[in-house]
């Protein structure tokens, strides 16, 4: 059962007894690795939760950069999404189709734009549809809104900032990506990517934070799955995975739990998996 808060996390419950409300605005955050063969913006326009609009990720990136999907540019963001029809006032709510994928990163880049007022689905597209609730393949009706953005810089973390995390462990790095991935044991999904890890980080595949119907799991058995990895709480934490996609996953289980002092390094293996000066731990 959701603990319903709408700065982290709600239920299909409470999206369908607020989905009428006036300043309530439903994105669809869905996002497919290359190989799954499944299309998010197509998957949306055959059908979504009432009014929702989609958000693409990839295309709300930073194109500057080579590495996938990192954060925008705050103009970038304000246009998009103003273009959307989604700005001050608004309380939104993000779902995905895989249940909890990709909705907890467009949570983590709305509060690294400074919006609070932001939830993810919990469950997501699949436990809506499930308990046979409303879907529609209409757009939705948009006007402009104004929308005011305060980048929090402490949310993000570069190459250099976690190198130093690295050698000087005074953060804890916690990688959400799976326990062969994390020890070297397969080859990255990626093209010219080295096998392994950041030195020093710790291991919380994101599957361990869910329930087998795709909701987060409650605070406590959050708290103990970091725990069982060896992270130490008490430490700031950089979260990080292969493309910063899943590590806001964790970023979203490290706020249930009342954790606030952590933030997301958005290369992730992307970026350090081809950097041959950067250290990798194996096995």
């Amino acid at each position: 059962m959701t603990s319903d808060d709408p700065r982290t996390l709600v239920s299909t419950a409470w999206l369908d007894d607020h989905l009428r409300d006036p300043d309530l605005r439903v994105l669809d955050a869905s996002l497919y690795m290359p190989d799954s063969g499944r299309d998010g913006r197509k998957e949306y326009d055959e059908g979504h939760i009432p009014g929702a609009r989609f958000f693409d990720i990839d295309d709300i990136s930073d194109h500057r950069s080579d590495l996938p999907h990192m954060a925008p540019p705050v103009e970038k963001f304000m246009s998009r999404l103003r273009k959307m029809g989604v700005g001050d006032g608004h309380q939104v709510v993000i779902y995905d189709g895989a249940g909890q994928f990709s909705a907890a990163r467009v949570w983590w880049t709305f509060r690294l734009m400074g919006k609070t007022d932001v939830a993810v689905l919990d469950g997501g597209f699949p436990k809506w549809k499930a308990e046979g609730r409303d879907v529609e393949d209409l757009p939705p009706m948009i006007r402009d809104r104004h929308m005011t953005v305060r980048r929090q810089a402490q949310l993000v973390r570069d190459v250099t900032q976690v190198a130093s995390a690295s050698k000087l462990g005074d953060h804890e790095i916690v990688d959400a990506r799976s326990p062969e991935r994390y020890r070297g044991d397969v080859p990255e999904p990626r093209p010219g990517l080295r096998a392994g890890r950041i030195p020093g980080s710790k291991n919380v595949h994101y599957a361990t934070l869910l329930n087998g119907d795709g909701t987060l799991k409650d605070s406590e058995a959050l708290k103990a799955a970091f725990l069982a990895a060896g992270v130490d709480l008490s430490k700031p934490v950089i979260t990080t995975c292969g493309s910063g996609v899943t590590a806001a996953i964790l970023s979203l289980a490290l706020e249930r739990i009342g954790k606030t002092d952590h933030a997301l390094y958005d290369g992730s293996w992307s970026e350090w998996g081809k950097y041959d000066d950067l250290k990798v731990a194996t096995g």
